[in-house]
């Protein structure tokens, strides 16, 4: 059990080649363009989610916030639907890999710090300073702020991968426990199960969950260098 524990992150190789690219494009086709005039219910209900998340996430935002609507409900339609997928038995989950989350996460909070420092300069150098800070602290607390300023991309990246990664050992400890407890206790196996259903289901919880908390502390970043 020790050598399979870890091979659902494993990074998939077909003729040695890694397709980790084919599987993150592979959620952008259950969001298919609508050409109809009146669409079914499948896309009926994926726009109605869409435009209900990006009224919650964009909502306190300035006009200038808001032109990054699109980018943020793309976002958090990616990582839903990669996290969703990854619950698929024999699947591969992108989001697991701290390399991928690293490389959503810095871009964008560059790209909020950047528009915070290019649009109200003195307000985000501002940020490094608490106000009425003692004369002999300020070294120190600049250097604490730029450290924790710093420190966010990384935050956002290590919570989806623990998060995710955390959930999909668990659900593999326990689906072990119960297939090899059925040959010892069919009573025991049976309650290891119905904690596994229940695990399952808070696993598909937890990837929603975690894409919106991705995509609303971009959001929070944003708004507060807008």
């Amino acid at each position: 059990m020790n050598e399979n524990l870890f091979a659902s992150f494993m990074i998939p190789v077909m003729l040695g080649i890694p397709i980790t690219t084919l599987i993150i494009m592979f959620p952008t086709m259950l969001f298919p363009t609508p050409n109809r005039l009146i669409n079914n219910r499948m896309v009926a209900i994926q726009q109605w989610l869409t435009k209900l998340t990006s009224k919650q996430l964009m909502i306190t935002h300035s006009p200038k916030g808001q032109t990054w609507s699109l980018m943020l409900i793309s976002l958090f339609l990616f990582i839903a639907s990669t996290n969703l997928l990854g619950m698929l038995p024999h699947s591969f989950t992108p989001t697991t890999q701290l390399s991928m989350n690293l490389g959503m996460a810095i871009p964008l909070w560059a790209g909020t710090v950047f528009i915070g420092f290019r649009n109200k300069t003195k307000m985000s150098l501002a940020h490094l300073l608490p106000l009425g800070t003692p004369t002999f602290l300020i070294p120190m607390l600049v250097m604490i702020e730029t450290i924790s300023l710093f420190i966010q991309p990384m935050a956002l990246a290590v919570r989806l991968t623990a998060n995710i990664t955390a959930g999909h050992l668990l659900l593999h400890l326990i689906g072990s426990t119960t297939l090899a407890l059925m040959s010892i206790s069919l009573f025991t196996a049976l309650i290891t199960f119905i904690i596994l259903t229940l695990l399952i289901i808070l696993e598909f919880a937890v990837a929603l969950i975690q894409a919106y908390v991705f995509t609303l502390l971009v959001s929070l970043y944003l708004q507060d260098n807008t």
